[in-house]
């Protein structure tokens, strides 16, 4: 096979499938080509399943040996090596230094017992031949690199003691230490902030430039890449639907997937009553060129009021080194009113105090100032005993659905046991009837009810933390980041799916996300977040059309224009 120089990696025919049991496999790559010039980025671009994560671990060498089977006939040269070919003691000598790769969620790559400075000097002494005093000065110009402020100090801190974004950075550090030629970028900005994410963006892009290295970019979402790819790659169930330029692919896409996945996410400038997903283009149910039905959003002199926010302050009392301590002031003098049936979407980076109001008002931390007054009551003064009434009424959706299903219990077991706790129902056989009934209201098969956690998809889980919630029949609903880390179809469907429960119910929803799109299409009024205060509030519209805040108008200029 001719090899083209210019191409740094060349992916041909590549199959991949996974045992299931000793007589079953699964198919999740299917013969798929495309090629990463040198000195280029190169989006691939798909829903979860779509087979693009397992084709870069492919590359990496990093699938399971046990489970996987790589198909006679597949090929990965790089640099004009077969990597699919190479013994495992030099497949780990390449990758790592001159293929790196950054993975969706740094603290699970990250370890939490070693310092990131030392983490990045492994790779360094590994890699490099470098020893300690020459490998921790060339951690520092990392660091520094990077963006980290105060490298000195930052580099004897734990993962633990950085921000989301931070840790984001460190590992970029981490995979840029041996200059890599080639850059694999697995999902890095999915559950990060607009700004913190245009950030890593940028720094990509100044790096890959910086370095001349190639870039393969790997994500869920098209708009995210449209400023900084060369190339774009759309896959789907483990196939190549449409290759081209990128200019090619978002100004004249030719697959029909490819304009769907491009027309699916929430626009600033359309709110239609129900979201399309893929599938409503595909099954032909809408046209792209359809207008749809639009939503009205905002508040109105008459709206009842269900929940009275009154300067909610919430404190933390950290430790500094041995015997010292400080107070760090998360929430400060909040207000705002909820009004029933509606959506208070909140708004801001990391470390706003968005998560930590929510997380207050169901008194999971316990406030150090203010009130929460719900029905002429207020939430922080009851007691333990009084406030058990109130539980059921008041509930949360975490963000992330794989660590709040107990992956112990099945399906059922997880409806069941809020029920029997809040004497839902009269006896068992009631319960598990209205299991079934949640499950049917949620988009799910009534055998989901024997089946745990894992054997769902990432929206699937969500369903299920959504139906738990609707056991308790709750009258306000935290949504705490509770989209954010799926795919923009599944996304669809979730928010749909959570606009006829309020239809339906007259339910009220605290919407906290860091996706300025999402929010816009959800919520009616909007509380935008900054160290702990809040900066502005509108009606949704208004607050979009006409930001009165120079931290407003820079979350929104941050917003992908993909």
């Amino acid at each position: 096979m001719m090899i083209d120089p210019n191409i740094l990696l060349q992916v041909r025919d590549l199959r991949i499938s996974f045992r299931v049991d000793r007589r079953n496999t699964v198919e999740a790559v299917k013969g798929i080509s495309f090629d990463v010039p040198r000195n280029s980025t190169v989006a691939l671009v798909g829903e979860s399943g779509s087979g693009k994560s397992v084709s870069s671990l492919a590359v990496m060498g990093l699938l399971p040996q046990e489970t996987t089977v790589v198909h006679p006939g597949s090929s990965a040269h790089f640099d004009g090596r077969e990597l699919l070919a190479l013994p495992l003691s030099e497949r780990r000598k390449l990758c790592g230094k001159d293929i790196a790769m950054i993975f969706q969620e740094p603290m699970s790559s990250l370890n939490p017992v070693f310092t990131v400075g030392y983490q990045i000097g492994e790779v360094l002494r590994r890699h490099m031949g470098m020893h300690a005093k020459a490998a921790r000065a060339r951690t520092l110009e990392l660091l520094a690199e990077v963006g980290i402020p105060d490298p000195a100090a930052k580099i004897d801190a734990y993962p633990s003691q950085m921000s989301g974004g931070q840790q984001q950075r460190v590992m970029i550090a981490m995979a840029i230490a041996c200059e890599p030629k080639l850059l694999i970028a697995d999902e890095p900005t999915t559950a990060l902030d607009v700004t913190i994410q245009k950030q890593i963006m940028d720094l990509i892009a100044r790096l890959q430039k910086k370095h001349q290295m190639a870039v393969l970019f790997i994500t869920h979402d098209l708009g995210l890449v449209a400023e900084i790819a060369d190339r774009v790659i759309v896959m789907r169930h483990g196939e190549v639907r449409e290759e081209g330029a990128a200019a090619q692919v978002f100004g004249a896409p030719r697959d029909a997937y490819t304009r769907t996945l491009l027309h699916c996410r929430p626009k600033l400038d359309d709110r239609p009553l129900r979201l399309p997903v893929i599938d409503d283009y595909l099954g032909g149910r809408f046209t792209l060129e359809e207008q749809l039905p639009q939503r009205a959003r905002g508040s109105a002199p008459g709206d009842e009021p269900v929940l009275i926010v009154k300067n909610l302050a919430k404190s933390f009392t950290l430790r500094e080194g041995l015997f010292g301590k400080r107070e760090f002031h998360a929430v400060k003098d909040v207000s705002f009113t909820l009004a029933r049936g509606k959506t208070l979407g909140v708004v801001g980076e990391s470390g706003s105090g968005k998560t930590t109001v929510g997380l207050t008002l169901l008194r999971l931390h316990r406030a150090t100032g203010g009130s929460a007054m719900f029905e002429g009551r207020d939430l922080f003064a009851m007691s333990e005993r009084d406030y058990q009434a109130y539980k059921r009424r008041i509930q949360i959706i975490f963000q992330n659905p794989y660590a709040s299903l107990n992956p112990r219990f099945t399906v059922g077991q997880i409806l069941l046991e809020p029920m029997r706790i809040h004497r839902i129902g009269a006896d068992d056989a009631e319960r598990i009837g209205m299991a079934y009934e949640l499950l049917r209201r949620v988009g799910l098969p009534e055998g989901a009810f024997h089946r745990y956690p894992h054997e769902f998809s990432g929206g699937q889980r969500q369903r299920i933390a959504i139906a738990r919630c609707l056991t308790m029949k709750p009258e306000i609903l935290v949504c705490d980041e509770s989209v954010s880390a799926l795919d923009v179809s599944v996304q669809a469907q979730v928010l749909n799916l959570l606009q006829d429960l309020q239809d339906e119910y007259g339910m009220s929803y605290i919407f906290i996300s860091h996706d300025l799109s999402v929010v816009k299409y959800i919520a009616d009024q909007v509380m935008v977040m900054h160290h702990g205060s809040v900066v502005e509030m509108a009606d949704s519209d208004e607050l979009y059309r006409n930001p009165q805040q120079e931290y407003t108008r820079a979350l929104l200029a941050a917003i992908p224009k993909g």
